[in-house]
């Protein structure tokens, strides 16, 4: 079952260039979706990606990406 990754192209705690590769790598057969996701509050203060329902919050992108790692499926 595909894994449904979105990420904010606005969020000022991660940069695209670098966390789609990493969310690509973690999961291959992932759909990644990169736009606002109209979070804005805590968007302006953490790096956040919303995996599979969630929304994952950390203090940077290379935390979110280990907080991600749980809630991807095999």
């Amino acid at each position: 079952m595909a894994n449904d990754i979105r990420v904010c192209d606005k969020c000022k705690h991660t940069q695209l260039k670098s966390i789609v590769p990493k969310l690509q790598k973690l999961a291959p057969d992932a759909e990644i979706r990169v736009g606002c996701k109209s979070y804005c509050g805590p968007c302006a203060r953490y790096a956040f990606i919303f995996i599979n329902g969630r929304y994952i919050k950390a203090a940077n992108e290379d935390e979110a990406i280990e907080k991600v790692r749980p809630y991807i499926k095999k």
